[in-house]
């Protein structure tokens, strides 16, 4: 049973929403504010947070942050519907997806499967289930483990997301072909989430920040404006 961590101030959502999450199988912990929920993470982390980006004592923002520090899980931010700002900023800063408020509970639903599918994907395949996709890759200085949701580029460590890592994965596995957004936005969604093209682009320029965090000078993700990226293998 995965455990899912509501992270908000409104009552009113965490009550509802617990309840058809936890009517869906999963184990909910709910925390009212952000440094409530870093010192219950602090104890035993859980497999994914969905979190408001406004709260008190601690906010969405800052609690991703020291989230990213330490834990690579899924994080999926509720925002309002006029805070396009605060939703490019968290993708920026590592969270895997948004949901305006106010939101289908359906929707959200689904959204927390697509990301804990691909999360399972990465954690759970044993190595007699090992194929093409799930081999380890290595692509000039670039290496790719499935298995173990390992990076790493010129020999450094890279702690990707889950879907940094599947869209550094789409990309790298055929260097020199352009991959258009809306064949990554496949790649990291199930076909009955809709993101939009900026959501691909804040994803991208995350991933790009954090190779250049271990090589200043990586460029291996090209982007072609109004088509899409490509890999160019070094």
């Amino acid at each position: 049973m995965h455990r899912i961590a509501l992270v908000d101030d409104d009552r009113n959502i965490l009550t509802s929403v617990a309840m058809t999450l936890e009517a869906e199988g999963f184990e909910v912990e709910t925390y009212n504010d952000g440094q409530q929920a870093l010192d219950a993470f602090n104890k035993k982390m859980p497999d994914m947070a969905v979190l408001d980006i406004k709260m008190p004592r601690m906010d969405g923002m800052d609690l991703l942050q020291r989230l990213r520090q330490k834990t690579t899980m899924p994080v999926i931010f509720l925002t309002s519907k006029d805070d396009e700002i605060d939703e490019v900023l968290g993708l920026r800063m590592g969270a895997d997806d948004y949901v305006k408020k106010p939101f289908s509970q359906r929707l959200l639903v689904e959204r927390i499967r697509t990301l804990l599918r691909r999360q399972d994907a990465m954690n759970g395949i044993t190595p007699e289930e090992v194929d093409e996709s799930n081999k380890v890759m290595e692509r000039g200085p670039l290496t790719m483990d499935p298995l173990r949701h390992a990076v790493k580029w010129k020999g450094r460590d890279v702690s990707l997301t889950v879907t940094e890592f599947l869209l550094l994965q789409a990309l790298a596995q055929r260097p020199g072909f352009v991959k258009s957004r809306d064949q990554l936005m496949d790649v990291a969604y199930d076909d009955q989430v809709y993101v939009d093209d900026r959501t691909i682009d804040s994803h991208i320029k995350r991933l790009r920040k954090k190779m250049r965090q271990v090589d200043d000078e990586f460029g291996a993700i090209e982007t072609l404006y109004g088509i899409g990226y490509r890999y160019n293998e070094e």
